[in-house]
């Protein structure tokens, strides 16, 4: 299936600004990018290099203006996420080496400290793609998910116990349970068609049968396209943006995905 993505950021500098913004998906095993653009309102020296994610990253300097960047993209990717009941545990030292960072704890994801909970929680549960199937199960009835209500970074535990939170807080939520029980679990960032407020969003993936899979806490099915931005072990790895330096005096994201066609080079 190929996808139209774009996301429009604007910002209000009073002083120029280092950035580094993390805008372009890459294509890989499960989307390819076919066409792609990038722009910005005023000329900027950029360079651009991979994080240790493999996350493509540009940095700037953005003037002392009202500053625009605009990024479009068509995507070649399924048109629903790949499920696998039963796919199996994968033993911590069976694990590739570029998996293990995923398994610990990390500043917003504290599994060191939710391993009772995720047991009681799959307890008698077929190890592996099963424990995280009800981890996410148990995130979706026992926290309200409330798009848009949040600019504040919460750890895993904080929401489990308000019991409320944005896409990223679910995300956290889930993937510290699931490395609390050495399933490694990771963060992404991206476009989901259909999502309603339309905006970026954040799922997460776990490490079993010796692959990775989505699972997504705010959503009842995966049965919409995703296009992937960015990876990471919690939401600091996967900011959209760095700024360093006063805040802008305005800011806005606008963000759209749709469907172009049902035909793809997938």
């Amino acid at each position: 299936m190929r996808v139209s993505v774009s996301c429009d950021l604007e910002m209000h500098l009073e002083v120029a600004t280092p950035l580094i913004l993390m805008l372009r998906p890459r294509s890989g095993a499960l989307q390819w990018i076919s066409k792609e653009t990038y722009t910005f309102s005023h000329p900027v020296t950029v360079v651009e290099y991979a994080d240790i994610f493999g996350n493509l990253c540009q940095r700037i300097v953005a003037p002392a203006v009202e500053f625009e960047i605009h990024t479009s993209a068509e995507v070649d990717t399924a048109d629903r996420m790949d499920v696998l009941p039963g796919a199996p545990f994968v033993a911590v030292q069976d694990l590739p080496l570029d998996v293990l960072s995923y398994l610990v704890p990390t500043r917003y994801c504290e599994s060191d400290r939710l391993g009772d909970v995720a047991r009681d929680l799959v307890d008698n549960t077929l190890m592996g793609y099963n424990q995280v199937r009800e981890i996410t199960q148990w995130i979706r009835s026992h926290v309200l998910y409330l798009p848009g209500t949040s600019d504040i970074l919460l750890t895993a535990d904080e929401v489990r116990q308000q019991g409320h939170g944005v896409c990223r807080d679910l995300a956290h939520l889930g993937i510290a349970l699931c490395r609390s029980i050495s399933i490694p679990a990771r963060m992404v960032v991206g476009y989901l068609v259909g999502l309603e407020p339309m905006d970026l969003h954040a799922w997460f993936e776990a490490y079993v049968g010796d692959r990775w899979y989505t699972f997504d806490p705010t959503q009842q099915d995966l049965n919409s396209p995703r296009v992937s931005i960015a990876y990471g072990r919690d939401a600091a790895d996967v900011s959209i943006f760095h700024q360093f330096g006063p805040l802008p005096k305005t800011s806005a994201v606008q963000v759209k995905a749709d469907i172009v066609s049902d035909s793809s080079t997938l």
